[in-house]
């Protein structure tokens, strides 16, 4: 695809957006949680590693090499693997209490799919071999 490295680049910056947007309402805590806030920091603060990965990401969709793309692969597929693992520990019930999913987690894990797809269609020139016999 001809855009795939800017639409790999604004999937990356919409999911460090998606990291500051509430992920969860905990109807009991009348709190909602982001990537950087839960009570008593319980979940953490995964936000950290997405943006973390996201910077990464976009720094290699930039880098017009061969090593800089297949490196992509294995920091999407890192990214979305940690998306997944907070999509699960922040929508999970827990004392048969519900978690309302809101739309920051729906952001996220959708921006790291994309970003993870947009890795696999790289757009780099490709040398003809012109050998003789």
């Amino acid at each position: 695809m001809k855009y795939s490295q800017w639409i790999g680049v604004v999937a990356a910056l919409v999911l460090i957006g998606a990291c500051w947007l509430p992920w969860a309402y905990y109807p009991d805590l009348d709190k909602s949680f982001t990537g950087f806030f839960s009570q008593l920091n319980r979940y953490g603060r995964p936000g950290k590693v997405l943006v973390f990965f996201s910077i990464l990401s976009i720094l290699l969709f930039l880098i017009p090499r061969v090593w800089a793309k297949r490196a992509n692969i294995l920091v999407a597929g890192i990214t979305i693997a940690w998306a997944i693992k907070c999509y699960i520990s922040y929508s999970g019930c827990y004392e048969g209490i519900c978690p309302q999913k809101l739309a920051g987690l729906w952001i996220m894990l959708g921006a790291s799919v994309v970003v993870l797809v947009m890795t696999f269609l790289p757009n780099l020139p490709v040398k003809e071999d012109v050998s003789e016999g």
